[in-house]
């Protein structure tokens, strides 16, 4: 007799029965889609660093503000961004 655990868990498998595991291909684009997306999301960050400190040095906290939300979000677009093309690897196999 199995437990409910074990039940849900065949159940689970069943419904991700599509999924491969990943190859050593797989593994090494997966880790350069990592370094170059670490390498623009570093490179946004010396960019807008600076003028938010420069912002915030002169009192403009609404600029400060701005450039915070532009960081913010250029790295969520870029974060985005590489998740989609790690997907992409992934689903080929």
């Amino acid at each position: 007799m199995k437990s409910a655990y074990e039940l849900a868990m065949e159940r689970l498998a069943a419904k991700d029965g599509d999924h491969k595991p990943v190859t050593e291909e797989q593994k090494a684009k997966l880790a350069e889609i990592d370094e170059k997306y670490r390498a623009k999301i570093a490179e946004r960050e010396v960019f807008l660093t600076p003028k938010l400190a420069s912002a915030q040095a002169s009192g403009n906290l609404p600029e400060a503000e701005d450039i915070r939300k532009q960081l913010a979000n250029e790295k969520a677009r870029l974060e985005e961004e590489r998740e989609e093309k790690k997907e992409a690897v992934r689903k080929n196999s």
